[in-house]
């Protein structure tokens, strides 16, 4: 987003949506269904402010009401709200720049505020960077590998016009891989990483598919 073109240009306090599961990444966007009370509080102050929050996933197996953070997220600017008949928020973020935890802070807000710092991940703020380097062929192979697995089809020439940055991102927005795979993909050095990651993480779920029998990569 032109707005966000360095680590200064954010917020270094964002309120933190912990969500397990859920993968934000720079240019991608995450549609949300805001109905907890706290939440609903937290979106209410940040588009009354800046409109950045952070997507973060609870440490794995931590179930507890206030549960350890992993030490990278991604903050996101709410770009869609939509206030529906039942209170309920349907927003969606689009992100900017991951970033690493520093602390928490103490608040008292119903929410979780971190100190949030985004300058081990300068090359989020340049628009495609790296895609020179990904193997789009693979990616491309992987991707039309798991829709064949699962008797799934998709429109081929919307997929070949998108760039290599948004397919390899949006890919790993949808990869229906447990918590701690999407943090991996999450926390890949660069987006060639990323993208070898998510082959990766294909090929060996096919393959557990192919001698289980099994009809899913779950």
């Amino acid at each position: 987003m032109m707005r966000y073109q360095q680590p200064a240009d954010l917020p270094h306090e964002i309120a933190v949506f912990p969500l397990t599961g859920a993968l934000l990444l720079p240019r991608t966007e995450l549609p949300l269904n805001i109905f907890e009370p706290r939440y609903l509080a937290m979106m209410q102050t940040a588009m009354s402010s800046h409109r950045v929050i952070g997507m973060i996933q609870p440490k794995v197996d931590d179930t507890s009401d206030k549960p350890e953070l992993q030490d990278i997220g991604c903050a996101g600017r709410i770009t869609s709200f939509a206030e529906m008949p039942d209170g309920r928020l349907l927003v969606t973020l689009t992100g900017i720049a991951r970033f690493k935890v520093i602390d928490e802070c103490v608040s008292d807000q119903p929410y979780r505020v971190v100190k949030a710092d985004y300058t081990p991940f300068g090359i989020d703020f340049v628009n495609g960077h790296g895609a020179d380097k990904v193997n789009r062929k693979a990616v491309l192979k992987a991707f039309r590998d798991y829709l064949e697995s699962n008797n799934m089809t998709t429109n081929w020439d919307e997929v070949e016009s998108v760039n290599t940055e948004q397919l390899v991102n949006v890919l790993s927005l949808m990869a229906p891989y447990p918590a701690q795979e999407k943090q991996a993909l999450l926390e890949a050095v660069d987006l060639k990483t990323r993208a070898d990651t998510l082959i990766a993480l294909t090929e060996l779920a096919l393959a557990k598919q192919s001698r289980t029998g099994g009809t899913t990569l779950q």
